[in-house]
Formats: structure tokens, sequence, C-alpha cells
């Protein structure tokens, strides 16, 4: 493709291809209109670097993933490869972002690894080469990351079966179990650690993965010294699903429930994140009453979200009280969600186009009721927790971002605010109708576990004002895009003719053809930056889709932010970043 398609900011690909000629393969135009560079695999590291040190200054590697290209049909203009590598790339001092594409060829690519520029790609490196079996020249610990280490192929290779049913019975012989375990034994040196330094003799502790203060099933090794934490290991997958390749093989549509299971405590928010980036691929616009329904509702899922944190935080912290009181709120919640959805904890409504049905009767009293009788629990909750001695002493000073640290490891939410960076998705880049709206962006100036408490509690305050003027000014008129692809349809012509009762059943059974093309949606979830990012090869189902949660890299972070500290500050510390196990593995 041409440079002159390419949408977005000109510069940054004029710079790129005057500077690196020859490497640049071409510009590439996609639905969501970020600059997107294909750049060979000789001069990908060299691209990015100057991407991250330059005028620009990308210094966050928001996402790094793939895509398995080989039975793709829509790539006009691309160039050819087997696997794509992409990397999408954020400024915030210019409130800018460049997607960068590196085409690979062959069963086993390689690619020279980036952790020397981003410490942030660790992760994401070890969960492509997991995937899809890319292999990252240099990188310090290329070992699975989601999968179990015994695992064959790579999952989100196209034909790797997506279903159980494509499987044989499992069988484990008594011969085979001994020896999975063995393979799962911690062995520190393969982590660079040492059993023994000097006079010194070092304890390796399990903390999980079932521990109360791991918030679900993940795993911790820990290397210590007496009680001092030395190093940390993070273990995942324990809870991965296959999310990815769920949505590579449901229809568009019916992909919506699933969305709901990722944070699973964000409920209707991963609707939102979903449908906004299929949305962009479709070309459909939402009607006014539409997108107030869904901001009300996210920023309630979100207040839902942050008493769930605060309550199990304080616990984490040895205060019993306060969990039994937040979720007694949450319940009341619950109440106003499932008399608008008709469900609770994940409801599942919002659609394609639009929500599910219009709002009901009563529901402004219900939401009215609960505004007037939040403010007071927050006070109580300042009192009881936040203004706590023994809370403060536990929290403030300790598991500290610099906000250069925070920006470098891909830091994003309320933790990022914590260090002082007024930076919002719904204010800096306004998306669903936040312009419509007037709040505040809470920050802190420490980045301690202290002041992530801060944030999330005044964040509370400033989802009760969005809510309160989404009644105030709820626009009229219809819940749900008339467009022909918003799926489902509406059915207000469905029995006058065959033709439209032919469209519905179709749209409904098949779901909706989306066109060719390519979208990323940012949205602030709870915990911190949430994205789709979805190719379509103008079919019924997505062709690839990633999700790039926050507690992905939150909880990557863990490890440089204990060393030091004490088995007691870990708790503090995993409670306090506000993550999700679901999230984490997909």
């Amino acid at each position: 493709m041409s440079h002159v398609e390419a949408k977005g900011p000109p510069s940054v690909l004029d710079e790129l291809s005057g500077k690196f000629k020859g490497s640049v393969l071409c510009f590439q135009e996609t639905k969501d209109r970020i600059p997107t560079a294909w750049v060979s695999s000789m001069a990908a590291h060299d691209v990015l670097e100057y991407l991250k040190t330059g005028s620009r200054r990308y210094r966050t590697v928001y996402d790094l993933t793939a895509i398995d290209e080989r039975v793709r049909s829509n790539r006009q203009g691309q160039p050819e490869s087997d696997f794509t590598v992409v990397y999408h790339l954020l400024s915030y001092d210019k409130n800018e972002d460049v997607r960068i594409k590196v085409p690979l060829k062959g069963e086993s690519p390689s690619l020279k690894s980036i952790v020397d520029i981003w410490p942030a790609a660790n992760w994401y490196e070890r969960e492509a080469w997991d995937m899809f079996g890319i292999k990252f020249e240099g990188h310090p610990s290329l070992r699975r990351i989601l999968m179990p280490p015994y695992w064959k192929g790579h999952p989100l290779r196209k034909e790797h079966p997506a279903r159980a049913t494509e499987l044989g019975p499992f069988l484990m012989p008594d011969e085979m179990e001994a020896s999975l375990e063995d393979m799962l034994k911690f062995k520190p040196e393969d982590y660079g650690m040492v059993r023994h330094a000097g006079d010194t003799d070092f304890m390796f502790l399990n903390v999980g993965p079932h521990h109360l203060g791991t918030h679900g099933v993940l795993r911790i090794v820990l290397e210590l010294d007496g009680e001092e934490i030395i190093d940390a290991v993070m273990d995942i997958g324990f809870h991965h699903r296959g999310a990815e390749k769920m949505g590579e093989r449901q229809s568009w549509h019916t992909y919506i429930p699933y969305t709901d299971r990722i944070d699973y405590l964000g409920g209707l928010l991963n609707n939102l994140a979903y449908l906004l980036a299929v949305e962009q691929l479709a070309g459909i616009d939402i009607p006014p009453r539409a997108m107030a329904i869904r901001v009300m509702l996210a920023e309630l899922f979100r207040i839902e979200s942050h008493l769930v944190w605060l309550g199990t935080f304080a616990q984490d912290l040895g205060q019993l009280s306060p969990v039994f009181y937040t979720f007694n709120d949450r319940e009341r919640i619950f109440s106003i969600i499932e008399a608008v959805c008709g469900g609770r904890m994940h409801p599942e409504w919002f659609r394609i186009g639009g929500v599910a049905q219009d709002l009901p009767k009563g529901w402004d009293k219900m939401m009215r009721d609960f505004l007037a009788y939040l403010p007071k629990r927050l006070r109580e909750y300042d009192r009881l927790i936040m203004n706590n001695r023994i809370f403060k002493a536990r929290t403030q000073g300790v598991g500290r971002y610099s906000l250069s640290d925070a920006i470098e490891w891909g830091v994003t939410g309320p933790n990022l605010r914590a260090c002082g960076l007024e930076w919002d998705f719904r204010k800096k880049r306004p998306y669903a109708g936040y312009e419509n709206f007037d709040f505040e962006i809470p920050t802190a100036p420490y980045g301690d576990c202290y002041s992530r408490a801060l944030v999330r509690m005044e964040e509370m305050r400033q989802s009760m004002r969005i809510i309160g003027q989404c009644m105030e000014n709820m626009p009229e008129g219809p819940y749900k895009s008339h467009h022909p692809l918003a799926a489902p349809p509406l059915k207000e012509r469905t029995m006058h003719d065959i033709e439209t009762l032919i469209d519905h059943f179709l749209n409904v059974s098949w779901g909706p053809v989306i066109p060719a093309g390519e979208a990323v949606s940012r949205i602030e979830s709870s915990k911190g930056n949430y994205s789709y990012y979805l190719v379509s090869d103008g079919n019924t189902v997505s062709y690839r889709t990633r999700i790039r949660t926050p507690s992905f890299p939150h909880i990557q972070t863990v490890s440089f932010l204990c060393r030091g500290l004490m088995v007691s500050d870990l708790i503090a510390i995993l409670g306090s970043i506000d993550f999700v196990l679901a999230d984490i593995d997909r």
C-alpha cells in the first residue's frame, strides 16, 4: 500500500521512510487509522529502538502479538508472510500511536528480541513463542508462559485444534504422571537464581497457586534470605482457557458472552472493549441513547469492581470487616444490573450496534437511590480503611513505581495515575460518548500501594458523577443502530416480507459478515487499559482476536516491586495492583 493512503499523522511514517529507506516495506491503511508500517525483520529492532528514543518518544510497548497469515485471503497490498509480528507503541508525550508489522516466513520463524529496549516485552515475546512458535533471538528466558511446559504445538496457529471434540481422549498413565510432575518442579538455576551465596543459604517458598493473597490460581516462587525477598518468579497460565482461540471460532455476535469472563469483575466493560472494535470494522454508528446507556452501565461496573478490590485489599492486610460491607454494596449494584439486563455478574447485554433492550420502567429510581446511598458509604470507608494507621503503615512507601518505571513496564489505568500522570483514555481520546460528560481524572503522587488506593477511591466518586449525568440527560431515541450489520437485527420488520425474514434469520444464525480489515479499540477498564485488536477476513468469524488486558503487564512488574521487601509486603503489593487471573491468562 502506498504512503499517501496511510491515515493519521503522516510525520511518523515520513520519519521512518526517510531514516530507514529500503527497510520500510510499505504502509497500510487500517480501519482504526493508526499509522501502520511494515518493516523488514532485519531492521525491526533498529526501527523500534528509534521510535522509543527519537523525537516521538514511544516509551510504551502497549502490546506485542502475532498473526498466523497462512490461510488468510484478504491481504491486498501487504507483504507476503507466513506469520506477522505486530507491535503497538504508545507515546504519552505526543498522545500518538504507531503500529509496526514484521513479516516472517517459514515454519520456525525468528526475530530479534526487544527486551533490551522495553523490559515489558519479556512476557509478550514469551507469549508469542508459546502461542505461535516465533523465536525471539536474545530473549533472556524464552519458555512457555500460558501453556504447561509439556504442551505439544502452538495453540494460536491455525492448524491447532480449537475444540476438545477435535482431540482424542486424554490418558495419563502412571509413568506419564511422574514425568510431568518432575517437569513441573521449580529449578532455581533455570531462572538465574542461586541456592547459596557466601555464607547464606537461600530458601525458596511457593506462594500459591492456592493462596488467598494471590486472588486465584497464581503461583509466585520467592527466593528468600530470612523474610527478605531476594527475587520472585511469577508462574501464570493456570487459568488459561484459550479466549483468543475461541474468538476465532465463534461468530462476531456469539463471542460477546465470552468477553464477560475475561475480567470477570468488569462485566459489561468487557463487552464495550470488544464491540467498539467490531463496530469500527463494520462502520456502525451508535445512537446517542445507546451510547449513554452503555456509559452508565460501564461506570456502574467500574464502581462494582472497585468495591470488590477495596474489601479484599483490606482483608489481605488483616482488616476483616470491610469486605462484608463492600460486598453488600456490590449486591445493591447487582440488583440494578439484574433489573436492567436480566443478569448479574455476567449480563452480556451489550450488542453490536447498541444494547439488547431499552431501559425498563423504574430504572431511574433504582439508580437515584443508589447514588444517594453510596457517598456516605465511601466516607465511611475513608474513615475505616484509608485513614486507618495500620493500613497506612502497611501501604505507604511500599511497592513504589516511579513514573518512568510505570511507563517502561506498560502500567496503565489507576496504577499509572497513582504515579502522578493525568492520563485517561476517556479524556485524552474520548470513545463511546465520554466526550459528553464532565468528570475529573484522579491522580496521586507517590506510585505506592497507598496511592493506588487513593486513586480508586476517588474514581468511584467520579463514576457517580458520570452516572448522574446519564440519568439527568438520557437521550430519547432508539437503543440500537438500524445498520444492516447490527446483530441481532431489530425485529420490527421481520414478518413484513420474506427478504427481511431471511436477512434476520441469517444475521442471527450465522452472524454478520464483517468487511475485511483490522482495528483496535482501547478503553479505560476498572483495572487499566483494555484493548481488542481484531482482524477480519471478510467472514462471519474473526480471523484474529487479540485481547490486551491490563493485568498481564501489571503482574509482570511484581518481581521488581517486591525485591528487598518482606513477604508481608508482597501481599500488600498484590492487593494494591488489582488484578484478575482470567484477565492475565485469558
